[in-house]
């Protein structure tokens, strides 16, 4: 009598095998939105400091910031923007720089995707910005150092 060994999988062994594929590319899409929403909050960040020391050079040199609201003026300097003002990395409502200026101050705010690490509930709305220390942080402002 000879015995004959099975080739293959039983369903069993199958059906286990996709579950696990499936709950690690289910974590790996997550991990994987967490760390683009990251790496554009950072950019967001990276964007407005730049914008400020733009801003900060054009007062230095011309003794005010822009009179023009929406900070076209300072923006469309190539010497201190070649490209002009960043835009968001989504670039799509509610994830758009927000601009405001006056001849001695200026707001500058973004959203933040990740809600309450932001320093600020609002987004620019006038030369002031409104910072805080607590309640719905999703907005991250710069101001005018002068």
């Amino acid at each position: 009598m000879t015995i004959r060994s099975k080739k293959g999988f039983s369903l069993i062994e199958l059906l286990v095998v996709i579950s696990i594929m499936a709950i690690l590319m289910a974590l790996g899409a997550v991990t994987f939105s967490t760390a683009q929403q990251k790496g554009r909050d950072a950019k967001r960040r990276a964007d407005i400091s730049a914008v400020q020391k733009g801003f900060e050079q054009y007062f230095a040199e011309n003794a005010t910031y822009d009179s023009n609201t929406s900070c076209t003026t300072m923006g469309g300097d190539t010497a201190f923007f070649p490209a002009g003002l960043p835009r968001d990395p989504r670039n799509s409502s509610p994830y758009t720089y927000s601009y405001r200026c006056g001849s001695t101050a200026y707001c500058v705010c973004s959203r933040i995707e990740a809600d309450g690490t932001g320093n600020s509930t609002a987004a620019a709305s006038s030369t002031t910005c409104s910072f805080a220390t607590s309640g719905s942080l999703n907005y991250f402002c710069i101001s005018n150092l002068q």
